[in-house]
């Protein structure tokens, strides 16, 4: 059979008209097949006018009977990374025609893992930028191939491959992670996934081992940097100097007065003083990565100017009543009399003569 197929070739090539759309079907169209596992094609062709049909391909060959139109070829195992099937067709009066199937032979990697220098063992520093790998093993084929990197829920980075080899192969997948405060705390990894035209069940990603990012990062504020504070009799202030950081800041307070701390803890974040008296109040936090300083300003209450009104105005009622009673005095017969130097006792005489 596989020599009537080569010379069949030959005539294919010196008598096929032009233009001849050749009337073969193969079902499937196209295939996906996992290396080691079985195939089948079916060749056929809705044309009456068919001489005879054949397949072949490495694994062997299969012919019809003159005047059959479909022909099927079993494959046991496919381990070939350049499988070909070909259909081929002798027509009555056209001559001969074939057609290519088209196979892609996959591999899964054998493994998928994380390579993190010695450098980066340890806490990754805010700012800084590490250069992660991600290695995988014996796959195929790699054009198909995609690598995902994962930051918790979100994917940081995909990675695909332009190779042509259709036999397994190693890859490597490179990412640059900048360190932010934000990845602390967090898993970073990477997965391998084959990308096919074809939708192949239970071919799931690969994921590499998860590695727990600590990120060291300066401390920075909870509440804004500065504030202004003012002093009112109802309640005490309340200096909260809280920053987020890591390592855990330590604090230091600088006060324009002596203060009584709610502990006896030099190092606190907050600071109640138990004598309110206005003035600026500063907190600086620090550990191993920087330090920043926050101002609190404390100012005096001020009054409305209806309370200053009032104030005033029975401050001056007060004033005028002192200087009425300096003027207004009781008679012995119980009348007010208003006297400059003094008062007259009893009634007023005459000064003339009697």
């Amino acid at each position: 059979m596989r020599w009537f197929f080569l010379l069949s070739s030959v005539v294919l090539c010196a008598g096929q008209p032009v233009n001849w759309n050749c009337p073969v079907q193969m079902k499937p169209p196209s295939a996906v097949v996992r290396f080691g596992d079985s195939f089948s094609v079916n060749c056929s062709s809705p044309s009456d006018q068919i001489e005879s049909m054949g397949v072949e391909s490495i694994y062997g060959s299969a012919g019809g009977s003159t005047g059959n139109s479909s022909v099927l070829l079993n494959v046991e195992s496919v381990t070939d990374w350049k499988f070909r099937p070909i259909c081929f067709l002798n027509h009555l009066h056209l001559g001969q025609c074939s057609k290519v199937l088209q196979v892609i032979v996959y591999k899964t990697p054998d493994t998928v893992s994380m390579s993190w220098p010695e450098s980066l063992k340890g806490p990754l520093v805010e700012g800084e930028r590490y250069s992660i790998q991600c290695d995988i093993v014996n796959v195929a084929p790699v054009r198909n191939l995609s690598v995902h990197w994962h930051k918790g829920d979100s994917v940081l980075y995909t990675e695909t491959f332009d190779g042509s080899s259709q036999s397994p192969v190693n890859a490597t997948s490179v990412f640059n992670l900048t360190a932010r405060r934000g990845d602390d705390e967090t898993r970073i990894w990477c997965e391998a996934q084959l990308d096919l035209p074809t939708p192949v069940p239970d071919l799931h990603a690969i994921k590499s081992e998860f590695h727990d990012v600590i990120v060291l990062y300066a401390p920075a504020f909870v509440e804004p940097n500065n504030e202004t504070l003012e002093l009112s009799a109802a309640s005490k202030l309340v200096l909260n100097c809280t920053a987020a950081g890591k390592p855990t800041p330590a604090y230091s307070w600088r006060s324009p007065w002596p203060v009584q701390r709610t502990n006896h803890k030099e190092n606190q974040s907050v600071l109640a003083p138990s004598i309110q008296r206005p003035g600026t109040y500063e907190c600086t936090a620090s550990n191993s990565q920087g330090s920043t300083t926050k101002y609190f300003t404390v100012t005096e209450a001020t009054r409305s100017r209806t309370t200053f009104a009032a104030l005033v105005g029975a401050v001056a009622l007060l004033g005028v009543g002192i200087v009425v009673l300096g003027f207004l005095t009781l008679t012995p017969e119980g009348t007010f009399s208003f006297s400059k130097g003094g008062y007259l006792k009893g009634r007023p005489t005459s000064s003339g003569p009697i």
